[in-house]
C-alpha cells in the first residue's frame, strides 16, 4: 500500500483580511482577498500542493480553527495580521497543532511601526520560515518551504 501524499496546506488569514483591497494599497496592494486566494491556489498547484483557505476577524474563532487544523492540513501558512504582534493565545494554538507552518506578511513588518516588529511566532519549533514584505510572492516562497518540508 502506498502512503498517502502529504500535500494539504491551509492558508489562514486573520483580522482585516476581508477588507484587503480597501486598506492602505501602498502597503498591502490593490487586490482583494479572493484575488489573493486565486494566486495562492495557482502557486500551490505549481508545487503539487492542495491549498484551502480560512479567514476570520474573531480571535477565538481563529484559535478554534487551529485546534481542528491537524484534521484538515499537513502544513499551514499563517498570516494572522495584527494578532501576530500580541496574541499569545494564537501562538499557543499554533504550537498545539503539531503542524509545520510558515508565517507570511504582505508588508515588511520589520520596517513598520515599532509594535509591528515583534512576532509571537518567533521561537515556535514548528515554524519553518518567516516571510515579510514580498506581497503575494511571499506566499509562493512560503509554499516552496512547505513543499520542501513535506517532501512533495
Amino acid at each position: 500500500m502506498t502512503p498517502a501524499t502529504r500535500n494539504r496546506v491551509e492558508v489562514l488569514h486573520g483580522v482585516n483580511f476581508d477588507v484587503l483591497g480597501r486598506r492602505e494599497r501602498d502597503i498591502y496592494g490593490d487586490f482583494s482577498l479572493p484575488e489573493l486566494e486565486v494566486r495562492i491556489k495557482r502557486f500551490a498547484r505549481e508545487l503539487n500542493l492542495e491549498a484551502s483557505f480560512f479567514q476570520t476577524n474573531h480571535e477565538g474563532e481563529f484559535v478554534e480553527y487551529l485546534h481542528r487544523l491537524p484534521e484538515r492540513a499537513d502544513a499551514a501558512i499563517v498570516n494572522a495580521g495584527a494578532w501576530t504582534h500580541y496574541s499569545w493565545a494564537i501562538r499557543d494554538a499554533v504550537e498545539l497543532t503539531g503542524v509545520p507552518f510558515v508565517e507570511v506578511h504582505l508588508s515588511d513588518i520589520s520596517k513598520r511601526e515599532e509594535w509591528r516588529r515583534h512576532s509571537v511566532f518567533e521561537g515556535v519549533e514548528l515554524l519553518v520560515g518567516q516571510i515579510y514584505g514580498k506581497g503575494p510572492e511571499g506566499y509562493r516562497e512560503g509554499l516552496g518551504l512547505i513543499a520542501e518540508r513535506l517532501g512533495v
